[in-house]
């Protein structure tokens, strides 16, 4: 079967590109970037995607077949939601990112930023029956916030992603079960965050688990006022984390941003 999404035409995109597009694929790419630089990617496999601004129904993803540390800011492909690509590119994109992405663009006016991954701390969690479990701190940011997605194969069908945007709700993030973790962002910078944090949690939970002692879990009313406490009102994550991880990248290779 071909992973290769072949699009149905091709839109003309008009004038250059915009500083609010420029400054969105920088960001973007550097989401790539630090995702491979934690080692949470998948080979060429999974997907981050944001929408471009002032172009509604329009995002951008990674070209398919790059590895994440050689996606940058010009080579971001952009597609609308029909699976037409905007502009010249030579690249192709991935149908599965392509199917999951769109689905939560539309369904979610406040999904700017959609990443899905398949770390190996993410799955293992998402298999397991209860789920992420309120043992860390970083776990009760997704306390009773966080969706789930039984495992159906690979997510090809208009059906599925209907039944996945239904699954996810408002929620900011969902395990998708036997698959992988997925957050949504007002931003770049959320999407990554909650990501950041979220993967945390699964990794704290199976280094505790491993430890095959009873684990301490704080009552229902400390993890609601936690959650409640973190959630911070719903002010935008990120805000101060992801200047300081872009002047992180600046220091390893400021090639993203090409």
């Amino acid at each position: 079967m071909s992973f290769i999404h072949q699009p149905k035409g091709r839109v003309a995109q008009a004038g250059p590109c915009a500083e609010a597009e420029r400054q969105t694929r920088i960001d973007l790419a550097a989401a790539y970037r630090l995702v491979a630089l934690h080692g949470w990617d998948d080979l060429i496999y999974t997907h981050i995607s944001a929408s471009v601004p002032n172009e509604p129904g329009h995002f951008l993803i990674n070209p398919f077949g790059l590895a994440f540390d050689e996606v940058c800011a010009s080579n971001l492909v952009k597609i609308d939601i029909d699976g037409n690509l905007v502009g010249a590119s030579e690249h192709a994109v991935n149908v599965t990112g392509f199917a999951i992405h769109a689905a939560v663009h539309a369904a979610r006016p406040d999904a700017f930023c959609v990443m899905h991954l398949h770390s190996s701390a993410g799955v293992a969690v998402s298999a397991q029956p209860a789920g992420l479990l309120p043992v860390s701190q970083h776990a009760l940011r997704f306390y009773r916030h966080l969706a789930y997605h039984d495992y159906e194969g690979l997510a090809f069908t208009p059906a599925e992603s209907a039944r996945l945007v239904e699954h996810l709700g408002h929620s900011p993030a969902m395990l998708l079960r036997n698959h992988g973790t997925l957050t949504v962002g007002r931003t770049v910078a959320e999407a990554y965050v909650l990501m950041d944090t979220l993967l945390k949690a699964c990794e704290i939970q199976l280094q505790a688990q491993a430890c095959g002692a009873p684990l301490v879990v704080p009552d229902d009313a400390v993890a609601t006022r936690t959650a409640e406490q973190l959630y911070d009102g719903g002010a935008i994550e990120g805000t101060l984390e992801w200047p300081a991880l872009l002047r992180k990248l600046d220091r390893l290779d400021p090639g993203y941003r090409n």
